[in-house]
């Protein structure tokens, strides 16, 4: 049976999310306008910076729980590496779909916001009732799938 564009991309994530360096959790993004691939990203460190993998999990050392205190993270999110994918080839993502394996933290809500995306298609939950808010009062679009 032939997926529904919304499966076709959410299936997609599974295999974008095999490349996150994330130790605790992996989270794959894909942004889809007009049915085509704008952009992916995962969770991971830098470019050319250390993965977590290499010299262990800095929020793990401390204890800090999942939706707190995100500057302490060698990662960027999921989203962020797509919104920058996009930015860096001079793709416009304005009025954009974007699937992502978990909901969007409130940092990467604000950056969804300004881009300009217009639907959030997402598989989990991440904790963060305040970046919900934030989406559902600009009117984007969420979908748990």
């Amino acid at each position: 049976m032939r997926p529904s564009w919304d499966e076709y991309f959410i299936e997609m994530l599974d295999v974008v999310k095999k490349r996150s360096t994330c130790l605790r959790r992996q989270v794959a993004a894909i942004i889809v306008k007009d049915k085509r691939i704008i952009a992916t990203g995962y969770n991971g460190a830098p470019s050319g910076i250390a993965h977590c993998g290499d010299i262990g999990c800095l929020r793990e050392q401390r204890g800090i729980p999942s939706g707190e205190k995100h500057e302490l993270c060698r990662a960027i999110h999921a989203e962020q590496n797509a919104i920058i994918q996009a930015a860096v080839h001079g793709v416009s993502i304005a009025e954009a779909t974007i699937y992502i394996t978990h909901s969007p933290c409130v940092l990467c809500a604000k950056m969804l916001i300004n881009a300009n995306i217009k639907r959030i298609v997402y598989t989990s939950d991440y904790p963060d009732q305040y970046a919900m808010s934030l989406l559902e009062e600009a009117g984007i679009l969420m979908i748990r799938w």
